[in-house]
């Protein structure tokens, strides 16, 4: 095991004691396969699934494998209209499963997510029976602070080009605070602990997953 291997495993027992004393349950996986195994054993086949925008889940080919399993995913992938893109976040709240990642995570335990729209962060505090975030140790900060600040300079500017916004921050590469129409930073949500015990269900894996 490498010594990187090493500090990851010892930093997420003490991120996953943190997070049981928040009512949430923490996971650790060395590899990304890992990862997928340990996702798809804790949703039951024939089980209604959605999810949150997401380059971790889709650097880990998580929902193509859903896919091709017996699941029913509500994709707004495929949704053809704005109309059906709103029904299928709606639909998201009824989910037995939502899946997503986190912009940041905090080694006290609290997860740190900045939204556009919303839907993401709405599903993560209320409706899916159980919200399984999927989480890169390049994504956990020191404290609350630091979280908040890696997710305006570290996780948003990327973001923006991803999704090809024209933002400030886009421009130079870190936050501006910025009000323009393109801005993807209108909630901001801080999850410091699950109202209903092990709901959120935190999966910490030893590798660099999404932005």
């Amino acid at each position: 095991m490498t010594p990187i291997k090493k500090f990851y495993r010892q930093q997420s027992n003490t991120i996953i004691q943190n997070l049981e004393r928040r009512n949430m349950k923490g996971y650790y996986c060395e590899t990304k396969s890992e990862a997928i195994d340990l996702t798809m054993s804790l949703m039951e086949e024939g089980s209604k699934v959605s999810f949150g925008g997401s380059m971790t889940l889709e650097e880990l080919g998580l929902l193509d494998k859903i896919t091709q399993g017996s699941y029913e995913l509500l994709d707004r992938r495929q949704a053809t209209s704005p109309e059906e893109v709103r029904s299928i976040y709606l639909k998201a709240f009824d989910s037995d499963t939502y899946l997503m990642s986190s912009n940041a995570l905090s080694l006290d335990g609290h997860l740190v997510n900045i939204d556009g729209n919303g839907n993401r962060v709405a599903a993560l505090i209320y409706g899916p029976k159980q919200v399984i975030v999927i989480c890169g140790m390049n994504k956990v900060a020191t404290d609350l602070d630091e979280a908040i600040s890696r997710v305006k300079n570290f996780a948003a500017p990327p973001n923006t080009q991803r999704l090809s916004k024209n933002t400030p921050c886009s421009k130079t590469g870190f936050c501006h605070d910025c009000q323009v129409d393109d801005c993807i930073c209108s909630n901001i949500v801080i999850t410091r602990r699950s109202g209903k015990e092990n709901r959120i269900k935190v999966i910490l894996v030893g590798e660099i997953l999404g932005y």
